[in-house]
C-alpha cells in the first residue's frame, strides 16, 4: 500500500499562483466562496451559513491533512498570497490502489482565465511526482462544462457517466467520472 506524509504541509507555486495551507485568516474569504450560489452551483453541498462554518471547514481539512487523509490547499495569487481566491485538493485517497480524487472551486471573478488549469497542473505534478500516485480521478456534474474542460485540457479522459447516482436538494443528479493515469502509463 502507498504511504503519504503531509507534514510539513506542502506549499506549491506556479507562474501566477501559490497553493498553500488554509489558515483561520482565510475564514471570511472561504465563507464568501462557499456561500456563493455561483460557486456552489455544481457542488451538492449546503451553502455556508456563517464564517463559523468556514472556520470549522478549515479545522477539518487541516486535521485531515495532519492525519494524511486528504489535502486541501487555498489558491492565492502569487502577488498576494494572503488572500485566497479558491480551493483545490485531494478530497480522498485510495492508497491501496495508488489513486487520489481531486476537487476544486474558484471565485467567479477569477474563472475563465486559466487559473484553475494552472492549479490542477500543480497538484497533478505533486500527485504523480511526490505522492507516487498511479491515477487521479475527478467527479463532475455533467452541466459543469467549465470544469469538464479544465479536466480534458489537463489530460483526463471521461471514464463513466453515472445516471441519477446522487440525491441532492430533492432531485437525483448525474455524475461524470474522469481519470488520468501517471504519464507514461496511458
Amino acid at each position: 500500500m502507498l504511504t503519504v506524509n503531509f507534514t510539513p504541509f506542502p506549499t506549491l507555486t506556479t507562474e501566477r499562483l501559490t497553493l498553500r495551507q488554509l489558515t483561520p485568516a482565510d475564514a471570511l474569504a472561504l465563507f464568501e466562496l462557499r456561500a456563493d450560489p455561483r460557486v456552489m452551483k455544481f457542488i451538492p453541498r449546503p451553502l455556508a451559513q456563517s464564517v463559523a462554518d468556514a472556520v470549522e471547514y478549515i479545522n477539518v481539512v487541516n486535521e485531515c491533512a495532519s492525519k494524511n487523509e486528504r489535502l486541501t490547499w487555498g489558491i492565492a495569487l502569487r502577488a498576494d498570497a494572503s488572500q485566497i481566491i479558491g480551493t483545490i485538493g485531494y478530497v480522498s485517497f485510495q492508497l491501496e490502489n495508488h489513486r487520489g480524487t481531486i476537487g476544486y472551486m474558484l471565485h467567479p471573478g477569477f474563472q475563465g482565465k486559466g487559473m484553475m488549469s494552472e492549479a490542477v497542473a500543480a497538484i497533478l505534478d505533486y500527485g504523480f511526482d511526490v505522492l507516487n500516485l498511479h491515477s487521479i480521478e475527478a467527479a463532475v456534474d455533467p452541466q459543469n462544462l467549465a470544469s469538464t474542460q479544465v479536466l480534458k485540457r489537463s489530460g483526463f479522459v471521461q471514464e463513466g457517466h453515472f445516471k441519477e447516482n446522487e440525491f441532492w436538494d430533492g432531485k437525483y443528479l448525474d455524475t461524470l467520472y474522469f481519470s488520468l493515469l501517471r504519464p507514461g502509463k496511458r
